[in-house]
């Protein structure tokens, strides 16, 4: 995998049976594998305000990290059964957020990574929703075809 990428990142939020939220985002990144983990790097922009959030997601088999640095602030970590707290802070205000993970999936071909994490979410200690995070990435170069 080449350090230019384009990352495709689809977010699916089910709060219950007939309500069911989804984002994608397309976006170039940064991409970089060392020592065994996986690293992209991209800025987020949030509409109405100038302060970006600079995004940086760490991955492998077993453990996904996404850390949020800017405008809002986060270091969310994404383990297979396993439940883990952390605290978002957004202009807002602060939110403190359970992440409870079920499944982690990484497919790895020559030209194009794909990583699926399914999850629960909390906010102070109450069900938000299931979730899922679908990652799709591949070299520039590429193209946008394969996303």
């Amino acid at each position: 995998m080449t350090k230019d990428i384009f990352l495709s990142l689809k977010g699916l939020q089910i709060e219950n049976s007939e309500q069911a939220q989804e984002l994608e985002t397309i976006t170039p990144a940064d991409y970089y594998l060392r020592n065994g983990s996986h690293y992209v790097i991209y800025d987020e922009v949030t509409e109405g305000f100038e302060e970006n959030t600079r995004n940086m997601i760490k991955f492998n088999d077993s453990c996904v990290e996404v850390s949020k640095k800017g405008l809002v602030n986060v270091h969310m970590v994404f383990e297979e059964n396993k439940k883990n707290m952390t605290s978002y802070m957004t202009p807002y205000g602060n939110i403190l957020i359970g992440i409870d993970t079920g499944s982690i999936f990484v497919e790895e071909e020559e030209k194009r990574i794909h990583v699926e994490v399914a999850y629960t979410l909390e906010a102070n200690y109450q069900y938000l929703a299931d979730c899922r995070i679908e990652m799709n990435i591949k070299p520039r170069q590429e193209g946008m075809d394969l996303l």
